[in-house]
């Protein structure tokens, strides 16, 4: 998501816990991994890092060969991206079939890579061209890897704003925005047709920004509260995530289809923000991505869909110093919770971090000292 720059957000950075939350936490978890900066560690440290911490999946914005040569043989599971600007290109099979053979043919099986993106919020950028060309775009994509034999190790997909949504509230009666059902439409017959995952990008920051007075703020930050209950359904909802989900799984089964399954591709909460964006801060962000980790420990899904778990990639692995006015990391907040999940401290240590310190250095002594007492410990960078 092209996140305003003002903001600062927290970022999951680390996970470590012994035992089955762990496990849970590293199926459903996965980190975005940016790299518009000059001081980030080199694609083999990252490796390292998150060899360490158990993260078993990650999100790219492209498909850098040296981040795709470097994690061969790591067992960690990739999303890569076509960007934007060469959604149109990708409509013709042949340059289709040359970006598969460049950017994916070359690392499996070595490298794990199981999605393709193709595009990101399209739908959301006003772009008639691009919004046309999407859907074919993704074809064209997926019968290269068919036609390569690749299509049973790798998917096709594309990520989307929660601007897609014309109704949301309450969940039962989501809809897609009318001007968008020509493109959706299709695209969901496609995604049945291969059994690809339908991608969210879902901040639940932005409902309550736009409406503070009525949105509480407990409920944006999976905090104890009275919630809502839909009274189509009678399901009770006690987060604005969950809420989130099931409208998408609302709108698409208006559309006709129940059987295709949404993911969270991003998700955070700003540390920091203008006046009139309340809620934006560092207890408040630590609050959501900490409260977010044990829903997922807890192996839960919405109230629409409680057999399934929630599969989300938080944003983001590292700060980007090279995007547009957004400063390097300076701080540093250290949640501890036990093995079992419960919360035992936060730590919040100012200007811990200087942009030419790698991270992976600063963080090892926390990481061992985690490790050997058994506990969870999240840091999360704030910038």
């Amino acid at each position: 998501m092209e996140l305003p720059s003002r903001f600062r957000f927290v970022a999951l950075c680390l996970l470590l816990l012994s035992g089955q939350v762990l496990q849970t936490l590293c199926y459903r978890v996965g980190i975005n991994y940016g790299q518009i900066a000059n001081n980030l560690p080199s694609p083999t440290q990252v490796v390292g890092l998150l060899q360490s911490i158990s993260i078993s999946k990650v999100k790219l914005y492209d498909a850098d060969s040296r981040v795709l040569s470097s994690f061969a043989n790591s067992n960690i599971e990739f999303i890569i991206a076509i960007g934007n600007e060469n959604i149109v290109n990708m409509t013709d099979s042949s340059k289709a079939q040359a970006w598969i053979r460049q950017n994916v043919q070359p690392y499996l099986p070595q490298t794990k890579i199981t999605c393709i993106t193709v595009g990101n919020e399209v739908f959301s950028s006003k772009d008639t061209t691009l919004m046309s060309n999407l859907l074919p775009a993704m074809q064209s994509v997926y019968e290269a890897l068919v036609t390569l034999g690749l299509d049973k190790q790798v998917n096709v997909s594309t990520a989307h704003s929660t601007a897609i949504l014309g109704t949301s509230y309450p969940p039962s009666t989501g809809s897609f925005a009318e001007d968008l059902a020509q493109y959706i439409q299709p695209l969901l017959n496609f995604h049945s047709q291969i059994k690809s995952p339908f991608l969210i990008n879902a901040y639940p920051f932005f409902a309550y920004k736009a409406n503070p007075n009525s949105i509480s703020l407990e409920y944006v930050l999976f905090e104890p509260n009275s919630g809502v209950t839909d009274t189509n359904t009678n399901l009770h909802y006690d987060n604005m995530l969950y809420a989130q989900i099931d409208s998408v799984y609302s709108a698409m089964k208006a559309m006709g289809h129940t059987d295709i399954d949404v993911r969270i591709s991003e998700t955070g909460w700003p540390s920091k923000g203008d006046s009139d964006e309340p809620g934006a801060s560092i207890e408040n962000a630590a609050t959501y991505n900490g409260n977010l980790l044990k829903r997922i420990a807890m192996n839960q899904g919405t109230p629409l869909k409680p057999s399934v778990p929630i599969d989300v990639y938080v944003f983001a692995l590292f700060n980007e110093d090279m995007k547009p006015a957004i400063p390097y990391i300076s701080d540093v907040i250290i949640i501890i919770f036990q093995a079992d999940a419960t919360f035992i401290d936060m730590l919040y240590i100012e200007k811990a971090i200087d942009k030419d310190l790698q991270l992976e250095t600063y963080l090892c002594f926390y990481l061992q000292v985690a490790y050997g007492f058994g506990i969870l410990l999240i840091v999360i960078a704030i910038w």
